[in-house]
């Protein structure tokens, strides 16, 4: 039998490693994909046996396509996560055409371009497709492009979902609050009270942690998810379902 894969794009990041982890449970091999070929290479080194390292560049359709062929030779596509993503612009009055493009570019076009080549491998497999998403994607957080291109994505999962249903593909998102990750660590470098300050906005008063996120992705990607497709879970410490501290403006009441 051929050995069962997972891939997961920006997989050399605190949330990507995390996502890999949890996968290594219920697959043989973890393609770990990054534009970052030497950060992916000591993430596998890192986690061990199982964890193959594989340069991807999302946003460039011939890396996309090289890819495919190289997952192909491995063996049995079972897991596809789009992972990859970043923010460049802050504001709309601060973005520049071109911050808006790259946002848009690595964030949303990139997972159609790895979906795309990967789509009759996973139609083969009945695979699952987990795009990683944001609370961004759902509200207004700042990051205007970043967060423009993540709703494009959550309802770029919920066309793949439709069409693709016929096949035995399912695909949803998950969209992670503010993930305890390297690049909030070093925020908390410069101001000590950065967790603090934003956990007063998540109801169970506390951000998320990488391993938070990767349970979620491991629930999705597993037959005890077999009937769930289309959906977005915000994996947020509640971000999305209100704000303690406004509900406490709002009420006058110290139960928030």
């Amino acid at each position: 039998m051929a050995a069962s894969l997972a891939i997961i794009t920006g997989s050399a990041g605190d949330i990507g490693r995390a996502i890999a982890t949890r996968l290594k449970r219920d697959h043989d091999i973890i393609v770990l994909a990054d534009i970052d070929c030497d950060a992916a290479t000591r993430a596998a080194t890192q986690l061990g046996d199982g964890f193959v390292p594989l340069r991807l560049d999302v946003t460039d359709t011939y890396s996309c396509a090289q890819m495919a062929k190289s997952v192909g030779e491995m063996g049995h596509l079972k897991t596809l996560i789009n992972n990859a993503g970043a923010s460049v612009a802050v504001s709309l009055q601060s973005a520049t055409v071109d911050d808006w493009k790259a946002d848009r570019s690595l964030n949303l076009d990139g997972a159609y371009f790895v979906f795309q080549a990967l789509a009759d491998q996973l139609i083969k497999s009945q695979g699952s497709v987990i795009n990683i998403a944001s609370v961004n994607g759902m509200g207004v957080f700042g990051h205007p492009a970043y967060s423009a291109a993540k709703a494009g994505l959550i309802h770029f999962t919920r066309m793949v979902a439709v069409e693709y249903g016929k096949h035995g593909i399912r695909a949803n998102t998950v969209a992670p609050g503010t993930v305890r990750t390297q690049a909030w660590t070093d925020r908390a470098i410069a101001n000590p009270k950065v967790f603090e300050e934003a956990a007063e906005h998540y109801a169970l008063g506390r951000i998320v942690d990488p391993v938070d996120v990767a349970e979620a992705v491991g629930f999705l990607a597993s037959p005890l998810a077999a009937a769930i497709t289309g959906i977005c879970l915000p994996v947020d410490c509640g971000l999305t379902a209100g704000i303690p501290a406004l509900a406490r403006t709002f009420s006058q009441s110290e139960d928030y």
